[in-house]
């Protein structure tokens, strides 16, 4: 019941995790541009998805922390909206990455390198999501003896479990 009381944290946790997936993005910058790990689409992507995930959590969290129960309750259930969805979305990406993209020799104008380009992100902001590898490259690099595609996966599942728990969890009367 100790994780459960911890989920009552709503504007704290909701906080946590915006800082957490933003550093990941720090660190896999640094792991980028220091140490010359080179991203593929699929990289790129979920580091997109990080960044949106931190906004709403970071946004959500501080509406939260201004508003008193149960208006706090309903702002935390409105962030878990798009917190699931995102969180869903990274996870799919980063199983896709790791089952199929890193097996593949070219994974450009897939999926991920559509959205990218959609968004203009390359263009935008070069330093974060310009893809300089392909995604069989990209599966070959290693933190602790994993994938950066299974760290990142877990942390998708981080931020989906309390977002379903929230969504899940019935309104205080």
């Amino acid at each position: 019941m100790a994780a459960a009381r911890w989920l009552n944290h709503h504007p704290r946790l909701l906080i946590l995790l915006g800082l957490a997936c933003l550093a990941a993005v720090g660190g896999a910058l640094v792991a980028q541009h220091g140490y010359g790990v080179k991203p593929c689409p699929w990289c790129i992507l979920q580091r997109a998805l990080f960044i949106v995930i931190a906004a709403v959590c970071l946004l959500g969290g501080a509406l939260a922390m201004l508003l008193r129960s149960p208006a706090r309750e309903r702002a935390v259930r409105v962030a878990a909206v798009p917190l699931v969805l995102l969180a869903v979305s990274g996870l799919v990406a980063a199983t896709y990455q790791h089952e199929v993209a890193a097996q593949s020799e070219s994974c450009a104008m897939g999926a991920a390198d559509r959205i990218i380009q959609f968004f203009d992100l390359e263009e935008r902001f070069p330093a974060v999501f310009m893809i300089t590898a392909d995604c069989a490259k990209a599966g070959a690099y290693r933190l602790l003896g994993l994938p950066y595609e299974i760290w990142s996966g877990l942390l998708f599942l981080i931020c989906l479990a309390p977002g379903l728990f929230w969504l899940l969890k019935r309104p205080a009367r």
